[in-house]
């Protein structure tokens, strides 16, 4: 049977971790205070999380993704939908997330970021298990942006590459809208993305690895 008031418990460890993570750093977030914060039983946390704070900050990572996921899932089956896949179009789906995103960290008062982000930049270097996760986190964001992209014709590789970059651009115009308190970054990722994914050329470029690959040949041949 499970044991439900402790699952209760868990999570509301979990979910204090993520907050306080996103507002104060990994760093800066001290296991008493999370349990002060989730007004936990003194001594729960280290009963459900036996190897301490990189556990519970694991799973507050994936929380967070599990969240993103979420909203990516939702925002791809928005009203206009593709006739072909049912699904939002690449570019509407992406500025329909940002502008949850930019709401988000507006309310905020530019407070609150991404939580995968903030403990790879403090704890990439010095924790594998948390480096671990969030590479995991940001690969499940990844994924499904390249398997939407593919569901509207983008051979698979090529859409791969935009998934990376899509991400990518997301995630640091989160950080400079926070360090400039304005939304504006965060809207210029989004044009930005939209004339990315509009582009008909897209479809048929050359990934990063396949254009070096090319380019070296066309050098070779050149020089020989």
């Amino acid at each position: 049977m499970t044991d439900t008031k402790g699952a209760r418990t868990s999570a509301r460890l979990v979910e204090s971790m993520l907050e306080l993570i996103q507002a104060s750093g990994y760093s800066g977030t001290g296991l008493n205070t999370v349990v002060e914060h989730a007004r936990a039983p003194k001594g729960s946390l280290y009963f459900h999380f036996p190897e301490g704070k990189e556990a519970l900050g694991e799973k507050a990572v994936e929380l967070a993704a599990g969240r993103f996921r979420d909203l990516l899932a939702e925002s791809a089956t928005g009203p206009a939908t593709d006739p072909g896949t049912g699904t939002e179009g690449p570019a509407a789906v992406v500025r329909r997330v940002i502008d949850v995103l930019a709401r988000m960290v507006e309310d905020s008062d530019y407070q609150v970021g991404c939580p995968v982000s903030v403990v790879t930049l403090e704890m990439g270097a010095e924790s594998e298990r948390l480096r671990d996760a969030c590479a995991n986190a940001f690969d499940s964001w990844i994924t499904p942006v390249a398997d939407h992209l593919a569901a509207h014709g983008h051979p698979a590789p090529v859409a791969r590459t935009l998934a990376t970059a899509v991400v990518s651009t997301v995630e640091g115009a989160m950080i400079v809208s926070r360090a400039q308190r304005s939304v504006e970054p965060l809207r210029c990722a989004a044009h930005a993305v939209t004339v990315l994914l509009d582009r008909r050329d897209t479809v048929t470029a050359k990934t990063p690895t396949e254009q070096a690959s090319a380019e070296q040949a066309s050098a070779a041949k050149a020089s020989s």
